[in-house]
């Protein structure tokens, strides 16, 4: 792909909680009562990922390489939608300079867990968790995630060509 040697991309993605859905988050699972309702394992954080990571080479967005209308990706784990996009970064010729991404939810507490949420997206992605920056907070008990109806994610990415 020609083009600059560095591209940004952004990335968002929201879900709604459910009471009985396993919680999974940055490609590990979170012990809580409700989790994200989608077609695949619904993990927002690695979802809003690959979406900055797709964007950053206007390659579209989640939804048109894994599209929920296919069977294929139904309850599928997001660790593998990650690694497929990797990869495609990098057919096109560029290699991840690193991630920052913002994580939006009332509970559970998950920054409890962040070193081992940078080490499994970091694997994913075949980076080191030093490139990959994960911040949490919460919308103050406002709208439909403070009521804890559901939960965003917002990412960056910033690609190069090596």
């Amino acid at each position: 792909m020609a083009g600059a040697p560095f591209r940004i991309g952004y990335g968002f993605d929201v879900h709604q909680l459910a009471e009985g859905r396993e919680f999974w988050l940055g490609g590990i699972k979170f012990e809580h009562p409700s989790g994200p309702l989608g077609h695949s394992d619904a993990d927002v954080l690695l979802h809003a990922i690959c979406d900055a990571l797709l964007g950053a080479l206007a390659l579209g967005d989640i939804g048109q390489h894994f599209p929920d209308t296919d069977a294929t990706f139904k309850n599928i784990d997001s660790k593998i939608l990650l690694k497929q996009v990797t990869a495609l970064i990098r057919q096109n010729g560029y290699e991840i300079g690193n991630i920052d991404a913002t994580i939006i939810l009332e509970s559970p507490k998950v920054m409890k867990r962040a070193v081992e949420m940078r080490e499994t997206i970091a694997d994913c992605m075949g980076v080191t968790p030093e490139q990959i920056s994960l911040k949490a907070t919460t919308s103050e008990k406002m709208g439909y995630i403070g009521r804890k109806e559901g939960l965003a994610a917002h990412a960056v990415a910033l690609v190069y060509q090596p």
